[in-house]
């Protein structure tokens, strides 16, 4: 970007920051379901389940709640889009000697900023329930950078619907199979206790290898082929989700 499109973005970014700052209850609604899994799959089945790992389930689970929390959190993102889109806010912009490019970021950018906020509200209400790690301070550096390239990826995925929903049920409502995705996945049961389709489709979805690394990364086991699993997959559909997002509101603007 250059010094002109980082300002625009900067300016827009604190306008939809300060939009979120009026009405925390975003916030704490994105944290909400996930700590109410946490306290279901802990309190209720986790003693029911066997990972054979050894280690106490809520650090098993956790990595697969941080996704969900994330994928909850992108709903708002298409939300916010929508409500510009049809209070005539990007004709007012296109009016405007602004770089058209930061109207997008500074959605994506708050959405990151938002959901990293609800990460740490679920992360200190497993630590309060007994989530336990003794990750270096660069295994954390790298969870956060993970996560951070998992919501850049999934906010611009955001955009798409946020541009073209016709009504709000309909900018939101895309987020369900990606809240839905981990539970088909290593993140609360070993894929190898699944059936043999299922097993595959766990074993080759996006969030297993995520859901892999950043159990590594906490428990400071070697991370093996994951990570850059992992790594490819956030990065190929941060590619992807940006540049059919970018084209769809080129269309929109033209």
């Amino acid at each position: 970007m250059t010094a002109h499109a980082l300002s625009d973005t900067g300016t827009l970014t604190g306008r939809s920051l300060r939009h979120i700052l009026r009405s925390p209850d975003t916030i704490i609604t994105t944290a909400i379901t996930p700590i109410a899994l946490l306290l279901l799959f802990v309190y209720v089945l986790g003693g029911a389940i066997n990972t054979g790992t050894g280690e106490s389930y809520i650090n098993y689970m956790l990595p697969g709640i941080l996704l969900i929390t994330i994928a909850s959190g992108i709903a708002y993102t298409a939300y916010r889009l929508f409500l510009d889109m049809q209070a005539g806010i990007f004709e007012r912009f296109q009016s405007m000697p602004i770089s058209r490019p930061s109207v997008l970021w500074a959605h994506v950018l708050t959405s990151l900023i938002a959901n990293l906020a609800s990460l740490v509200i679920v992360i200190g209400v497993a630590l309060i329930m007994g989530f336990r790690t003794g990750a270096s301070v660069v295994n954390w550096l790298a969870a956060a950078g993970i996560l951070i390239l998992f919501t850049l990826a999934l906010s611009w995925i955001a955009v798409m619907p946020g541009l073209t929903a016709k009504t709000i049920d309909g900018a939101s409502g895309f987020s369900y199979p990606l809240i839905f995705l981990p539970f088909i996945s290593s993140a609360f049961v070993p894929t190898d206790s699944m059936p043999g389709p299922v097993a595959w489709f766990a074993e080759n979805q996006p969030v297993t290898s995520i859901v892999n690394t950043l159990r590594a990364l906490f428990a400071q086991e070697p991370v093996g082929n994951d990570l850059w699993i992992a790594l490819g997959w956030c990065v190929g559909l941060l590619v992807v989700a940006y540049l059919g997002a970018t084209a769809i509101y080129r269309r929109k603007i033209s």
